[in-house]
């Protein structure tokens, strides 16, 4: 048989879109409104808020933010990224939008890598004397993505965990001229990312992870949402990681958010300079 040569791509799932956007508030504007213009906006603001809680896959969460990144957070899960326009305008033509300054944001869609199958769906598409991008390859390929997608359905499109805190950052896979992720065998990625996931694991009971892709959507490669309620294990989990080959040797990371959740009903605690409990 002729030797095939296989793709270094791993294939991967797609689920949700993820829109963080990141707010200051302005403040002095804020005070110098008038008493009727705060209450109105912020009972039109919490009835909106509470609605996208409340959207289960397709929802929305709100939270607090720590320093000098920014006041408030919002983060968005929905099908498309259509609705995730339709969310980001909501927002903006709130009465409370006008008092938002956005001072970052970050657009993904959640992702599942496959790296323990894919060599092995490799192979055998190769055993069968299929060429990479042949039809029946690409259906081969869409046969097993297909079973896999209803297998993780719950895992591809999450509601947002209650957890009181999240810890959002961006990150991406070194590049650089003597080590780069992307030369490296498929095996041994396999490898990497095998034990890298082994940590992760361990934190299964304390802290939720959504990892979302952004190649070609923002400026890194994939974003990493933490969601637990003792912010101490945001900590212990990332500095462990460290450790892994993968993170050690080939990862980058970008600038880091923490946030304390805000129930949409317990906005005007928040904008009265509270921190509802």
């Amino acid at each position: 048989m002729t030797h095939i040569q296989l793709p270094e791509v791993p294939l991967t799932l797609e689920g949700s879109g993820v829109l963080h956007q990141m707010f200051r508030m302005r403040w002095l504007d804020w005070r110098a409104a008038s008493w009727e213009e705060r209450e109105a906006a912020v009972r039109e603001a919490s009835a909106a808020f509470t609605e996208m809680e409340a959207g289960g896959a397709e929802g929305s969460a709100f939270y607090a933010l720590l320093g000098h990144k920014g006041d408030l957070m919002a983060i968005h899960f929905r099908k498309s990224f259509d609705a995730l326009a339709v969310a980001e305008l909501r927002l903006r033509s709130l009465k409370l939008g006008g008092f938002l300054e956005p001072s970052a944001s970050y657009l993904s869609v959640v992702e599942l890598g496959l790296y323990e199958s894919t060599a092995k769906t490799y192979a055998q598409l190769a055993e069968k004397g299929f060429e990479p991008g042949s039809e029946e390859w690409n259906a081969g390929i869409e046969e097993v993505l297909e079973r896999q997608r209803r297998a993780m359905a719950t895992r591809l499109w999450p509601e947002i965990p209650p957890s009181r805190y999240v810890c959002f950052y961006p990150m991406n896979r070194f590049r650089g001229e003597h080590k780069n992720w992307y030369q490296l065998p498929m095996a041994e990625r396999q490898r990497q990312m095998h034990e890298h996931g082994l940590v992760g694991r361990r934190y299964a009971g304390t802290v939720k992870q959504v990892i979302s892709g952004s190649i070609g959507f923002d400026d890194w490669e994939w974003g990493v949402d933490l969601f637990a309620d003792d912010p101490v294990q945001f900590k212990k989990i990332i500095y462990e990681m460290r450790f892994d080959e993968v993170s050690a040797v080939y990862g980058l990371f970008g600038a880091f958010y923490f946030g304390i959740r805000i129930p949409g009903s317990r906005l005007g605690e928040f904008l009265a300079g509270e921190l509802p409990r």
